[in-house]
């Protein structure tokens, strides 16, 4: 019977080869997953909230900031899409959608209900009128990217 002997450092160099081969290969095999998808004919519904996010400084001042979330939907070019969104954070939250003629208000503890069509790919931007800027406690944006 013969024994094969393998240095320490051989074995060493022969696993770590093994394990960046099999991450190159997951590497290269990586894929987007479409996580939402409606069957044809159905109703596109996001479901949307307002948030806040606050802190203290070192000088004690609080500070505070707006936000859509998720702050970045995708949906489909040519489809009825509803976006539902409720008023978590911040008394009242009036918007409009960047490239459209819609408008409305979230107000805290109410659902909003917008239901359109987007006939043009690209991104629109959903804005909070109240939050526009640092000073203001923004910029409050969400982006729809439309595919």
């Amino acid at each position: 019977m013969r024994f094969i002997f393998v240095r320490k450092k051989w074995a060493y160099l022969g696993v770590i080869l093994f394990a960046l081969i099999v991450a190159g290969g997951l590497f290269l095999n990586l894929e987007s997953v479409q996580t939402v998808s409606p069957e044809n004919g159905k109703k596109f519904d996001i479901h949307m909230v307002t948030g806040e996010f606050k802190s203290k400084l070192e000088n004690g001042k609080e500070i505070e900031s707006y936000r859509w979330d998720p702050g970045s939907i995708t949906v489909p070019k040519g489809e009825e899409v509803t976006i539902n969104i409720y008023g978590v954070s911040g008394h009242e939250h009036p918007f409009y959608i960047e490239g459209t003629d819609v408008k409305g208000t979230v107000k805290k503890g109410e659902e909003t209900i917008v239901t359109l069509k987007f006939e043009k790919e690209g991104v629109y931007r959903l804005i909070c009128e109240a939050h526009q800027d640092p000073n203001t406690n923004g910029p409050m944006i969400a982006y729809i990217v439309v595919d």
